[in-house]
Formats: C-alpha cells, sequence, structure tokens
C-alpha cells in the first residue's frame, strides 16, 4: 500500500471508521511488530506492546497531519516509543524475586520481639477497660491519625470535650500499663 492510503486510512480512523482501522492494522502490524520486536527481543511483550500502539494509534489518529510527514514514519515512531516505554518499565529480574522473597527483618533479637509481643497485648488489654467511645476515639486519634476536631465531630461532642476524653484516656492507660 502507498504512503498515501496508509494516510488515508488515518484520517477514515480518526473519524472513528473501525473498518479502515482494521485495513490499518492488517496493512502495519507486520512491521510495526517487527520494530516492537527488534527493541524489546521478547516475542510476547512486543505483542502486548503492538497492541498498545493500536490503541494509541486510534486515541492520536485525529492529530495526525498527512502533510507533515509521512504516515509510516508516524506509524514507526509510535511503535518505537511504546517499546523503549515497555523496555524502561521492565524491572530485573534478580531484583523481582529478591524483593517477591524478602521477609521484613525488623532488626530484633527474638528476645525484644517478644518483650514488644507482650507490651501490645498488655495494650490491648488496658484499652479494654477504657469506655468504648473512648477507646475508639483513642484508636483513630493516635492510630488512624484523626484531629481533635474531626473526632469531636465524629462522636457529636464539643472540641473541649474530645480533649478531655483524650487526656484522661491516656492517663488510665499509663496507669493501667505500670501495674
Amino acid at each position: 500500500m502507498t504512503s498515501d492510503g496508509i494516510g488515508e486510512l488515518i484520517a477514515r480512523v480518526a473519524m472513528a471508521d473501525r473498518k479502515a482501522f482494521r485495513d490499518l492494522y492488517n496493512e502495519t502490524s507486520p512491521k510495526l511488530f517487527s520494530i516492537c520486536l527488534r527493541i524489546l527481543k521478547d516475542r510476547v511483550e512486543a505483542e502486548e506492546a503492538l497492541q498498545e500502539v493500536y490503541v494509541k494509534i486510534w486515541q492520536r489518529s485525529k492529530g495526525f497531519v498527512a502533510g507533515q510527514g509521512a504516515p509510516s514514519s508516524w506509524l514507526a515512531s509510535i511503535a518505537r516509543n511504546q517499546a523503549i516505554d515497555t523496555l524502561r518499565a521492565r524491572k530485573p529480574v534478580a531484583d523481582e524475586l529478591d524483593t517477591e522473597y524478602d521477609l521484613p527483618d525488623s532488626g530484633l533479637d527474638p528476645e525484644k520481639q517478644a518483650v514488644l509481643s507482650d507490651e501490645g497485648r498488655r495494650i490491648d488489654t488496658c484499652m479494654e477497660e477504657l469506655e468504648a467511645d473512648r477507646a475508639a476515639a483513642v484508636r483513630k486519634a493516635y492510630v488512624e491519625g484523626l484531629s481533635y476536631q474531626e473526632l469531636a465531630d465524629q462522636f457529636g461532642v464539643p472540641l473541649n470535650t474530645m480533649r478531655t476524653w483524650l487526656r484522661r484516656s491516656l492517663l488510665k492507660l499509663r496507669e493501667c500499663m505500670e501495674r
């Protein structure tokens, strides 16, 4: 097919002509696939990149101006850029495996982990001694990070009441933890 013929197909694709899009694909996909394959050196990735190329062609066809360059060059640049983007998005396999199977390293020895775990259970036990709404307010303030005003609005109490709830609840928790 001539350059003018490809340009005409792109112009028809810009008008959402599906038959023209199919014809453009049939006419140009072998060349664009070879560009993707040459850059990516992986058939599956090249096929996926080619799909993205045609999505971009469909989306960008209105921006193609026939007099500014050869249609095949415009198509080739889309394919080349997509293949390069795919290449850049690759993660090295070794890095991927390393991060996938790494266990979190807390840096603590087993004894310190046991102490922290025991302390967490003690906090939970002490939280149960608080009234339910006070315990919920403490969790939302110190775990979820809600502000005093957000808590006051959520619990339907004045701002100073919320401050009092939190201060008294923290005092009770400290007393409980010191036992």
